[in-house]
């Protein structure tokens, strides 16, 4: 049995946003292909999820206890570590992820837990384990003229790279350019999803 920790990034409901639609179906077929596995579900607006303050940046860089599990900070980390698989769902703000996404990641991003400091400078501690990325955006960024403003998807692949995740992603864009049609890329995003849910 897997657990898979599915992040959600926006304060939009469900039906709604254009990222939602397309992750909620993901998770969807990914029950119905991997019944047995754990799937926990992280809203980040609804945990209020803040900017480190002074005292949790201390608590994240000092030592690491048997308590530190229950941590308000610390126990995301751990949560994070503990799973196999993750699922992100984040629209693009400002061609770059939600600030509280990036919160998030500054509260597990924790020498010790998902990665560690070696000889031979920082090392991932969570190799082996996989990640999907879905991201709605409203002008086209995968290729083009505006490819290299990008900096929500590149991110995330970055950091969770670094922290040994593999990142594969499933974007809907150009859904705020004039005479496209939403619903149709929206649709298609959907499609993709379920079919990389039956094997991820």
């Amino acid at each position: 049995m897997s657990k898979l920790l599915y992040i959600k990034a926006n304060p939009k409901n469900d039906d709604v946003s254009r990222t939602f639609r397309v992750s909620e179906k993901f998770i969807e077929t990914y029950r119905e292909y991997n019944p047995q596995d754990e799937i926990i579900t992280l809203d980040l607006y609804k945990e209020k999820i803040h900017f480190l303050t002074l005292d949790d940046i201390n608590s994240i860089f000092g030592p690491k206890t048997d308590s530190s599990k229950d941590h308000p900070i610390l126990k995301y980390a751990y949560q994070f570590a503990e799973a196999d698989k993750y699922v992100i769902a984040a629209p693009m703000w400002n061609l770059g992820i939600p600030s509280i996404l990036k919160a998030y990641i500054d509260y597990i991003t924790v020498s010790g837990i998902t990665f560690k400091y070696t000889e031979q400078g920082p090392v991932g501690l969570m190799k082996g384990k996989k990640a999907i990325h879905i991201m709605a955006t409203g002008g086209e960024y995968t290729h083009g003229p505006f490819a290299g403003f990008e900096m929500a998807n590149r991110y995330i692949k970055t950091i969770f790279g670094f922290m040994g995740i593999e990142v594969e992603t499933i974007v809907a864009e150009k859904l705020d350019i004039i005479g496209e049609d939403v619903e149709k890329i929206v649709s298609e995003a959907i499609k993709r999803a379920q079919e990389v849910a039956k094997t991820f």
